[in-house]
């Protein structure tokens, strides 16, 4: 197999093909990893810049109260390449983190350090990767934690879907609606952040059931260099807060 292009695993889940695959940019010599269910690319270390945010931004708004929030419950639903994990780690008042994903392979590659930044999530004490439905987990009163059930987090910040209308599976819509976000809240301190990037622009209705569900909340477009390197791609971080 070239240098440029390997394939590094291949499995097959009830939701189909999943393989991760590594390959070299010819332009920067840089290793890009990335994971196709299919022939749908479902992430990609060449754009990170929107995962990243998602968890900057989603603690800002926790960290910007006088006195700033600390020791801070934080839960990522959607553990994909880590980037969002590593960057919710990187703050200094992160207490705890619990990843949720539906896919136990992508936990496994982490797990096994077939991704750049597995051995960095895995060794971190403060950092739990669950194999779990982040969706069931939400309407369920048991919350995120299965050792603590009905244990509240300051943050949820959730990167799954492609976005509020592009879904992965048809069942995942209920979490975007009135009803679903609700049940959102019961999971979060008083004062708690959910946080959802998406691929879309800005969505005027998922703005206004944010807005009918959270004391808050704020829409971000995050601009980065698409794969021509130009900067003109976007993505959206919607950002909202429990009274």
């Amino acid at each position: 197999m070239s240098v440029f292009f390997e394939e590094l695993d291949y499995r097959p889940t009830p939701i189909g093909a999943l393989s991760l695959r590594r390959r070299r940019s010819p332009s920067s010599g840089v290793d890009v990893y990335e994971i196709k269910l299919g022939d749908e690319y479902l992430m990609s270390s060449q754009f990170t810049a929107a995962e990243i945010d998602l968890a900057r931004l989603g603690l800002a708004a926790l960290t910007r109260e006088a006195p700033a929030r600390r020791d801070l419950d934080v839960v990522v639903g959607g553990l994909g390449l880590g980037y969002t994990a590593q960057a919710v780690l990187e703050h200094s008042s992160v207490r705890s983190l619990v990843v949720v994903d539906a896919l136990a392979e992508v936990i496994e590659w982490h797990e096994q350090g077939l991704l750049p930044l597995g051995k960095q999530l895995t060794g971190d004490p403060r950092c739990r990767l669950v194999h779990g439905d982040f969706f069931a987990m939400t309407l369920s009163a048991d919350g995120y934690d299965k050792r603590t059930p009905a244990r509240r987090f300051d943050a949820v910040l959730v990167d799954i879907d492609h976005s509020p209308r592009k879904l992965l599976h048809p069942s995942n819509a209920a979490l975007y609606e009135k009803a679903g976000l609700a049940r959102l809240t019961e999971h979060l301190k008083p004062g708690g952040v959910f946080a959802l990037w998406s691929n879309d622009p800005p969505d005027q209705l998922f703005e206004r059931v944010l807005s009918d569900v959270f004391a808050t909340s704020a829409t971000h477009v995050v601009t980065f260099d698409n794969a021509a390197g130009e900067h003109t791609a976007t993505n959206t971080v919607y950002v909202a807060r429990t009274a």
